[in-house]
């Protein structure tokens, strides 16, 4: 066994792999950027060394420097994560020369089946069942069609090098087969450098379903079960869980078994993945093989009870797999939801700067644990204080949860996510609430065609259906309550002028353009000491109970008995005098006042926000990497005026009418905040 392996990754990924390496007594290196040099990966691990400037092509993703970082530190293995080299032929061979193990695959391996053409040809001779197409680099938009034709509409194109939804369109005739293939080139061109493009039958209604396989260097090969991947935006997993709410027991077994022989085809050592596409019908496809560990891979951990990275690391050093494919068991069942830095109701932009406050909700489970399960788990890079920066991928944490079944499992999601506190930035936990509360996602009826559906035209507040929106009020009006119980304990007071609570309130909430309503609440036998009350609103009655404390970020209680996690804050930076209550990812922000205060502000005159229809604002935190316009230019509505770069996104920023350009107002290379203006109309 190793004695001190080197991570060559960053964030989540490498603090998962540190804590079973630690487990195992096996001593840690890490590797850092500029932007990460104080990272809670460079904390965690026994010794760190600094690989470049922040931008992963000059750091993370210069094996020359990795290698030597291990020679350095006298690393004698490393493992790569996901993403960055984990899935890089040459980095592995290279690794191998230098007498340092690679913890993964063979070169030979990731080879095979990081051509797609290539590995779909493979895949058919170790009969795997595979979609019809055609697998040839195709020459022309003119031969792309006829094949269309001939495959039977609609088909995929696809490029063979592409990744992450890039290189990938769906035809549904001639003219879009044609217009797709010409696109799919340039766009394979550009991102990858290697324009073959290949067609295959697009799968209606499909779902997206991986099976885990893990190989020795014995020969042995066995498959972990299944993992239900379907819940994707733009092509990015949002939801996994293990198993698959859809598949037969007799699917499973045949899927398995053919990602099995597919493993065997290409002497794979190591954990993988062979991605399957699913019909309706349970008709299955070979997509590709994933020759690295999985973001997801969490889910699989909690069913079968293994660390994979433990037996990554246990057959990278030439050990057999301690286990038969009779001894997999599925154990329960599992859900994670990625926990990104961006902002839902702006259209996913991401969200980079300081977490103010980053608390994740109670964990009973941990990572590289496998003698506690059925809980919550929290894996996470980030600590609060720390920075999100806009050179790497929008992870903030992923929130893993085992429950006995599927409904148990959907059950402790809900309640983790209303208990994570993050603040500083936004992120999509309102999101995934909406997600996991939807009818088709809690019925298992669902493909990969889900949130383009139900969202297809973006996501807002109002998609976010709670179950009891008086709730929300009853507990602000509570909250507020508990606050002014404070105030009324203040010594020093003059007698007979004392500061006296009363019952009666009216939550006024706020929206965007002011006052939206306003709710009377009576708020009735308060208890100081254990926290007890009553509120009376709309008809409603909350016997609401909680040891919550001015300041905490989490209110935890009971409310008629049951159980309750919400999140709760007081003075927002638009309004001191606001709350703002958050609970199944619904957002309430409100003014609770006296009946007499409620009366004079609706007297108030509503101060209209600035015009800011004569600038181009920045709609998220990023670099400024082009201007497109100069001052005194007239431009057409529509027409390019500017890039911001973040987070592995280009955003390109267009006018909205025609104008003529007076100033810019920020320069190339600046890094903009959110709403900052960059352009003024004249």
């Amino acid at each position: 066994m190793f004695d001190k392996i080197l991570i060559a990754n960053r964030g989540e990924i490498a603090c998962r792999v540190i804590k079973t390496a630690r487990k195992m007594g096996i001593k840690t290196v890490a590797v850092y950027s500029d932007a990460d040099r104080e990272a809670r990966h460079v904390k965690l691990a026994d010794e760190a060394v600094h690989i470049g400037p922040a931008p992963s092509r000059e750091s993370y993703l210069r094996m020359d420097r990795i290698i030597e970082a291990c020679k350095q530190t006298g690393a004698q293995a490393v493992h790569p994560g996901y993403g960055f080299l984990s899935e890089n032929e040459e980095f592995a061979r290279k690794v191998e020369e230098e007498g340092i193990t690679f913890i993964g695959p063979k070169h030979h391996s990731i080879a095979a089946m990081g051509d797609k053409i290539a590995s779909k040809k493979l895949a058919g001779a170790a009969k795997v069942n595979t979609i019809p197409g055609w697998n040839d680099a195709i020459e022309s938009a003119e031969q792309a069609v006829q094949i269309a034709r001939d495959v039977g509409y609609p088909v995929m194109i696809k490029a063979s090098a592409g990744g992450g939804g890039k290189g990938l369109r769906v035809a549904f005739n001639d003219k879009e087969a044609l217009e797709g293939f010409t696109s799919c080139r340039n766009e394979a061109r550009n991102s990858f450098g290697d324009d073959r493009v290949f067609i295959e039958k697009f799968v209606e209604e499909p779902r997206h379903i991986e099976i885990q396989v893990l190989g020795d260097a014995h020969g042995n090969v066995i498959y972990l079960n299944e993992r239900e991947c379907s819940i994707q935006r733009r092509h990015q997993k949002v939801i996994e869980e293990a198993p698959s709410p859809f598949i037969s027991e007799a699917t499973r077994r045949a899927m398995g078994e053919q990602a099995v022989a597919l493993a065997k085809a290409v002497k794979y050592q190591s954990a993988g993945t062979v991605e399957f596409v699913v019909g309706k019908d349970q008709s299955f496809y070979f997509l590709e093989m994933n020759t690295r560990l999985q973001v997801e891979h969490p889910v699989t951990e909690c069913i079968t009870g293994l660390d994979l990275v433990e037996l990554m690391i246990r057959v990278a050093a030439g050990e057999k797999l301690p286990l038969t494919q009779d001894d997999v068991k599925r154990d329960g069942w599992a859900i994670e939801c990625r926990i990104n830095a961006e902002d839902p109701f702006r259209g996913f932009l991401p969200s980079t700067g300081r977490l103010v406050r980053f608390q994740p909700p109670r964990e009973s489970m941990w990572a590289a644990d496998t003698g506690h399960l059925h809980g919550v788990r929290v894996d996470t890079g980030v600590t609060e204080g720390g920075e999100i920066p806009m050179t790497y991928d929008s992870m903030i944490a992923k929130l893993i949860v085992h429950g006995k079944d599927r409904a148990e499992a959907i059950a402790k999601m809900r309640e983790a996510l209303n208990g994570f506190v993050i603040r500083g930035i936004s992120s999509n936990v309102p999101f995934q609430a909406a997600l996991l509360a939807h009818p088709d996602f809690v019925s298992g009826q669902f493909n990969t065609g889900f949130i383009a559906e139900h969202y297809g035209k973006g996501f807002r507040a109002e998609d976010v259906a709670h179950g009891d929106p008086d709730f929300l009020v009853a507990l602000a009006a509570f909250v507020n309550r508990r606050a002014l119980q404070r105030s009324a304990g203040i010594s020093g007071q003059m007698s007979g002028h004392e500061f006296r609570v009363g019952e009666d309130y009216v939550v006024v909430k706020l929206g965007e353009g002011g006052v939206t309503e306003a709710h009377p609440a009576k708020v009735s036998d308060f208890q100081a000491v254990s926290g007890s009350s009553v509120v009376e609103t709309n008809g409603k009655r909350y016997e609401i109970c909680t040891s919550w404390h001015l300041g905490a970020a989490r209110i935890r209680g009971t409310v008629g008995g049951q159980p309750f996690t919400a999140l709760v804050e007081r003075g927002l930076p638009k309004n001191p005098l606001a709350i703002a209550i958050d609970h199944h990812g619904t957002r309430l922000t409100a003014m609770v006042l006296t009946p007499r205060t409620a009366q004079l502000h609706a007297l108030m005159p509503y101060k209209a926000p600035p015009d800011m229809s004569r600038f181009v604002l920045s709609p998220m935190p990023g670099l400024l990497v082009d201007v497109a316009v100069q001052p005194g230019q007239k431009v057409q509505a529509g027409e390019r005026v500017a890039v911001i770069e973040a987070m592995k996104m280009e955003n390109v920023l267009f006018a909205t009418a025609d104008g003529v350009v007076g100033k810019v107002l920020a320069a190339k290379g600046e890094s903009l905040a959110v709403d900052q203006p960059i352009i003024e109309f004249a």
